[in-house]
């Protein structure tokens, strides 16, 4: 169960924009994903559209016990293979700026805890994506330290890069603190405008501060993202034009995320469904 916080302390970039289109990947891959909605907007629980249930992530968070755990998590309405841990407005007041390690480790216990009970005969989540509010509390912290590998989320502007600088001091922090395994997975630029000089020298300077962890792979800005988060659909099955060269991307996305996730140790991945589509074939 390879497990990804997706974060950036700057809010509009495009978080939960790289959290489905992920999703959407792992659902063509066939590999089972579930999404842990951190962020009290709960955006990627009203796309994936799940059946109401009787607890919420932040149930989860007070007391991490598996009757819990089962009660607040359901199919999206995407696929079976996709399941989310139901995110909630009451997350809000357990954001705490300095909740102590007591609290910060209680979402890693729940998902080992998923872990265990999946072990039991359940078919097992080869994804776990951690969709974290903008801000650094008690949220992204504990998606932090029970984290595998951190994503971050940026936009080619100047107050979104410093947002991706922040977040990187963040994942290294809490590293050196917490989680000695944690792995700055890269930067993903969303909404990229190719013909934009700002956009061009944005990600130049994104380059400059984080080298190589700059994905390769850029998100275009294309309307057939909000179309299909509208229709709570995966971008892979909205059929536009748009969308095949969004979903395209994320398939790269994914394929990066995954290589990069490989050999670190415990951390190590667990073996996914091959990809009909290499990176190199997909470019062309």
């Amino acid at each position: 169960m390879q497990t990804v916080a997706v974060l950036s302390l700057k809010g509009g970039v495009g978080k939960t924009t790289v959290v489905l289109g992920l999703a959407s990947a792992a659902l063509r891959r066939g590999a089972r994903t579930l999404v842990v909605d951190l962020d009290p907007q709960c955006n990627a629980t009203t796309t994936l559209d799940p059946e109401e249930t009787t607890a919420t992530l932040a149930d989860v968070l007070e007391t991490p016990r598996p009757a819990v755990l089962r009660a607040a998590i359901a199919p999206s309405s995407w696929d079976g293979d996709v399941d989310v841990m139901v995110g909630s407005e009451e997350l809000e007041s357990l954001n705490d700026p300095d909740p102590g390690t007591h609290r910060l480790e209680k979402l890693g216990r729940a998902l080992a805890q998923v872990r265990a009970m999946l072990a039991e005969g359940e078919l097992p989540y080869q994804l776990v994506l951690m969709d974290c509010p903008p801000s650094l509390g008690r949220l992204t912290r504990s998606a932090l330290v029970a984290a595998q590998g951190a994503l971050l989320v940026t936009e080619p502007t100047i107050y979104a890069v410093a947002g991706a600088q922040r977040a990187f001091e963040a994942v290294e922090s809490t590293r050196d603190e917490y989680n000695p395994g944690l792995v700055p997975l890269g930067v993903v630029v969303n909404r990229v405008r190719t013909h934009s000089y700002e956009h061009q020298f944005r990600i130049q300077e994104l380059r400059e501060s984080f080298g190589r962890l700059v994905m390769p792979v850029a998100l275009p800005d294309r309307l057939a993202v909000q179309q299909a988060q509208g229709a709570c659909m995966p971008i892979h099955q909205w059929g536009t034009p748009g969308a095949r060269e969004v979903a395209l991307a994320f398939n790269l996305l994914l394929a990066r995320v995954l290589r990069t996730g490989r050999g670190r140790g415990r951390h190590q991945a667990a073996e996914w469904p091959p990809d009909e589509t290499s990176e190199e074939a997909a470019a062309e």
